[in-house]
């Protein structure tokens, strides 16, 4: 599903004042207690979404500089320790550092005109339409992982419509998945081969293909759906 991202920015800028709010309940434990995702805690969730923040405004920054940089300085071990390390940190500095750094991408992607949506950046050798879209993924669905009071079943239709379009490639090779919500007229149908049916609430269809746990039951037919491909 194709976004504008004029119209995507004030959609983002709402995603961080809803993350925002969600700190009102965070404490020291609950920082330490387990996110959706398994082996990682909120702290770490949350400490991975100031870095994907950061990274993802800085190509867009960059970028209205002529310039193209890496997503993160030293790759993906440095972003991995970056995430080990600031998951030790406190409640209270978890959230001055995730506030900070959604102040630096919203002063970032404040600045990013009409005209510059189709500059080039490194990151999946794109532009920075595609960045923004990136970011809008990012921040809606580690914003359910933390498990805060936000869910997947809070998504929206046209999120979950872009995530799913977004993540067709993890179809299994061979298998022709027709993904259909029993809540609206969505459908798709992804790859060729044997067909699996997958049917359910198109919030827990996207859930599904994003590799989290649907909130809610979903109904399977046909061939039997192998391991979901890495994500793309």
């Amino acid at each position: 599903m194709a976004v504008n991202p004029d119209n995507l920015l004030p959609r983002i800028f709402d995603g961080h004042d809803r993350l925002l709010a969600l700190f009102a309940g965070l404490t020291d434990d609950n920082a330490r207690g387990p996110s959706t995702l398994p082996g990682w805690s909120r702290a770490h969730v949350l400490s991975h979404i100031e870095g994907v923040s950061l990274a993802l405004a800085r190509q867009a920054r960059f970028a209205l500089k002529g310039e193209l940089i890496d997503q993160y300085d030293g790759g993906r071990p440095a972003r991995d320790a970056a995430i080990e390390a600031g998951a030790s940190r406190t409640a209270e500095e978890l959230t001055h550092a995730v506030g900070a750094a959604l102040a630096q991408a919203r002063e970032t992607w404040s600045a990013v005109g009409p005209q510059n949506w189709g500059r080039p950046v490194r990151y999946r050798d794109a532009d920075v339409a595609a960045v923004l879209a990136a970011w809008w993924r990012e921040l809606g669905i580690h914003t359910a992982d933390a498990d805060l009071g936000y869910g997947s079943s809070d998504w929206s239709r046209d999120f979950c419509g872009h995530v799913l379009d977004y993540l067709a490639p993890r179809t299994p090779q061979g298998i022709r998945l027709e993904l259909t919500a029993t809540d609206g007229p969505e459908k798709r149908v992804l790859g060729s081969g044997d067909t699996a049916a997958v049917r359910g609430a198109l919030t827990d269809l996207t859930a599904w293909l994003a590799g989290r746990e649907p909130a809610g039951a979903l109904a399977f037919s046909g061939a039997a759906v192998p391991e979901l491909g890495p994500w793309p």
